[in-house]
């Protein structure tokens, strides 16, 4: 959804992960690479870095997930497992909450998210962010706001990257 919302808001093509062969990176100034958290990194993130080496195309991404993004500590984590350092200061990155859906998680991922409510659900003493994370991964739910483009947006227009 987000892709779709950032391809309109600049006038670009959205091209799904799947297509990226039938894509000549190098023809463009501008790539913005979206993918969703997992395992606590930008899914695919390290794959598509390969396909960029020896390209001078700017590269902006962001990613998407569950966790609140006022959980500035748990986002960061995040970016400090999917970039290095250098990567860090010289990628502009942009988080968006979604939500979550179990009916089109793996069985693998929907059963280790089932085993952690469990264990949040049974845990005698919790502090806020447990409790938060408890209620949070209960159910499917999805949050997706145009809003939350804006940051990415402004970026993009702010420092001219696209001209």
């Amino acid at each position: 959804m987000y892709a779709k919302w950032i391809s309109e808001e600049l006038l670009c093509t959205a091209v799904p992960y799947e297509e990226l062969k039938e894509v000549k990176i190098s023809e463009y100034d501008l790539i913005i690479f979206g993918s969703r958290i997992h395992a606590g990194k930008v899914d695919g993130f390290r794959k598509f870095k390969r396909q960029l080496e020896g390209n001078t195309t700017k590269l902006i991404v962001f990613a998407t997930g569950a966790t609140p993004a006022k959980a500035k500590d748990v986002i960061d984590k995040i970016w400090k497992s999917s970039f290095s350092k250098e990567e860090l200061s010289e990628i502009p990155h942009f988080y968006m909450q979604t939500g979550l859906n179990y009916e089109r998680m793996r069985a693998g991922d929907r059963l280790i998210m089932k085993a952690l409510a469990k264990v949040l659900r049974n845990k005698k003493e919790k502090d806020s962010e447990e409790k938060g994370c408890e209620q949070a991964i209960k159910n499917s739910y999805d949050i997706s706001s145009r809003e939350f483009i804006t940051p990415l947006i402004d970026y993009i227009g702010n420092n001219k990257v696209c001209q």
